[in-house]
């Protein structure tokens, strides 16, 4: 089973994570940009950590054979703090570089008028870019989220396809499927979506522009709920092909779309033990 999740916030988790992400059909991912958790107090921080997507992050993943990529935004609750907004203007100089696949995570948090401008402004440079756009439907108040998420999509100049509707659920499913865009579920131990949900949904709705993802980050979340998703496909009669379909080529499909995915990794077997001039070993070479 090969597996690409398309968000997983991999600065967040262990080198653990990689090797068991590997050793379960993991071979690529990407990384959205997101909230820390700990509020940034101005943009020098988020351009240190678009840096780290750029350089560092791929050069880890790379340690355990899977080619990383990222999207790089302002993301929806930081969108509200005056001292994060400048870095909607030096977005452009970061959204041309090679390992960038799509704008996001953008969308809504709280659904604030600041919330509006900033995920308005982000598809205008993802449509400047030609790049998609990885949208992140709100955690309160999905549907009335999602509607008012539609609404700003239908007046921008990105089309659906170049869209990813992330975080979706039973009830949102149906409107963001209607709209054109790419449908993203992402699956936790306790929240949001978990595999038997996601493998009913999937026995309704059908396979087509679905993208399941662990989404994990530093929060209760599994780097390996993908994998559960295909085995738990496998046992409800889903074919080989479904689940590669789901787990692989829908990925690839979407963020290929950017014309920068780079899926072929030399053997994790030698990894490259320095980065940017730095050995990664500890207690000496």
């Amino acid at each position: 089973m090969r597996i690409f999740d398309p968000h997983i916030h991999m600065t967040s988790r262990t080198t653990d994570d990689y090797q068991a992400m590997y050793d379960a059909g993991v071979r690529a991912v990407v990384e959205p940009s997101f909230w820390l958790g700990q509020p940034r107090t101005s943009p020098a921080s988020f351009y240190d950590y678009f840096d780290s997507l750029l350089g560092w992050e791929p050069f880890r993943a790379a340690q355990y054979g899977i080619a990383h990529h990222c999207t790089l935004a302002l993301n929806p609750k930081e969108a509200n703090d005056p001292r994060c907004t400048p870095v909607l203007d030096a977005l452009p100089r970061y959204l041309v570089k090679d390992n960038v696949v799509a704008v996001g995570e953008i969308g809504y948090d709280s659904m604030t008028p600041a919330e509006d401008t900033a995920l308005a402004t982000q598809l205008a440079l993802a449509a400047d870019h030609g790049l998609p756009a990885l949208v992140h439907t709100p955690h309160r108040d999905k549907l009335a989220g999602l509607r008012r998420t539609l609404d700003v999509l239908r007046e921008s100049p990105l089309p659906p396809e170049l869209v990813l509707l992330d975080h979706l659920n039973e009830t949102t499913v149906k409107e963001a499927a209607d709209s054109g865009a790419w449908l993203g579920f992402s699956i936790y131990p306790d929240t949001k979506m978990d595999e038997d949900r996601m493998v009913a949904l999937l026995k309704n709705h059908g396979t087509a522009r679905v993208l399941v993802n662990s989404a994990a980050d530093w929060g209760r979340s599994d780097p390996l709920k993908t994998r559960k998703v295909g085995d738990a496909m496998l046992a409800a009669d889903f074919t080989d092909d479904d689940v590669d379909q789901v787990l692989w080529r829908n990925p690839v499909a979407f963020y290929g779309q950017s014309g920068r995915l780079q899926l072929d990794l030399p053997s994790h077997d030698t990894p490259a033990t320095h980065h940017e001039g730095n050995s990664i070993l500890r207690g000496g070479e």
